[in-house]
C-alpha cells in the first residue's frame, strides 16, 4: 500500500489539465520520456497525499486538429486524428506512472480495447475511490470539442472539487508574461472576467461549463517542481478561476 501523508489537503478529488506540449520538453514534437517521468513524479507526490486524481491530457505535441484543417484537412477527421494523439500520450503518462508504483486507468471516449477501458461513469467513480489514477483520453469523443472542454466535462462527472490547470507560466495574466515584462498577473479573477478580456484560461466552451457548475481552476506552473503538491499544501503561486466567494486553500486566508 502506498503511503499517505498525514498533510490534509483541501481538495479530495480533483482534475489535473495538462498539454501535450507539456510532454515535450525541449524538443519540438513527439514525447520526451525524463519529462514525462517528472509529471508523473508530481502527480504521485500529491496521490501519495490521499488525493483522488483525474487527468486529462492534450495532444498538440503530436497532431492539433484545429492546425490540420487549418491546412485543408477535413476538420471532423483532423479532430479524431488528434483525439487519437491524446490516447498516445495518455499511454505515455499510465506506463511513467505504473512505473513508480501508482495504479492508473486510461480511459478513452472512442472504443479501443486493446489499449484503454470504454468511458463507463460508474466504473470511472469505483476506480478513483480505489485510489486509481484516471486518465480520460479521446476527448470527449466528439469533433469541434478540445480537451480543455473534455476536462471540465469529464470533472463534473466526477465530481471533482477543482480543476488544476498545468502551464508554462504561474497564473493568469493580464498578457502574455514572456513578450510583455510589465504583464499583471491575478490571483483571482471571475468567469465571466476570463470571457470579457479574453485571457486565455481555457476555451470559452470550457469556461461557461465550470462557471454553470461553479467548477474552480486554479492555474499554476507545471514546470515548477512540486508546484502540484504545493498548492494542496497550502503554498506556491497560482490563479484561481472562480464565480463568487471562494473557501480558502488548506492554510490560505480570504
Amino acid at each position: 500500500m502506498p503511503v499517505t501523508d498525514t498533510l490534509d489537503p483541501k481538495y479530495k478529488r480533483v482534475m489535473l489539465k495538462i498539454s501535450g506540449e507539456a510532454l515535450m520538453g525541449d524538443q519540438g514534437y513527439g514525447l520526451h520520456p525524463p519529462t514525462v517521468e517528472r509529471i508523473a513524479r508530481e502527480v504521485k507526490s500529491v496521490h501519495d497525499m490521499g488525493v483522488e486524481i483525474c487527468m486529462v491530457i492534450g495532444g498538440g505535441n503530436i497532431f492539433r486538429g484545429l492546425a490540420g484543417s487549418a491546412q485543408g484537412m477535413e476538420r471532423t477527421t483532423a479532430d479524431y486524428m488528434g483525439m487519437l494523439a491524446t490516447v498516445m500520450n495518455a499511454l505515455a503518462v499510465q506506463s511513467a506512472l505504473e512505473g513508480l508504483g501508482v495504479f492508473t486507468r486510461v480511459i478513452s471516449a472512442i472504443r479501443m480495447d486493446e489499449v484503454a477501458e470504454p468511458y463507463i461513469r460508474r466504473r470511472a467513480v469505483r476506480h478513483l475511490e480505489k485510489k486509481r489514477v484516471c486518465i480520460f483520453a479521446a476527448g470527449t469523443g466528439n469533433p469541434y470539442f478540445t480537451t480543455d472542454t473534455a476536462a471540465t466535462l469529464r470533472a463534473n462527472e466526477m465530481a471533482c472539487e477543482a480543476i488544476f490547470k498545468g502551464t508554462k507560466v504561474d497564473g493568469v495574466y493580464d498578457r502574455d508574461p514572456v513578450k510583455h515584462a510589465n504583464a499583471k498577473r491575478y490571483d483571482r479573477v471571475t468567469y465571466d472576467e476570463v470571457l470579457q478580456k479574453h485571457l486565455g484560461v481555457m476555451d470559452a466552451s470550457a469556461i461557461a461549463l465550470a462557471r454553470d457548475n461553479s467548477l474552480p481552476i486554479i492555474v499554476f506552473s507545471l514546470d515548477e517542481p512540486g508546484g502540484f503538491r504545493g498548492i494542496l499544501s497550502g503554498q506556491g503561486t497560482y490563479t484561481i478561476v472562480h464565480g463568487g466567494p471562494l473557501v480558502p486553500l488548506h492554510g490560505e486566508a480570504v
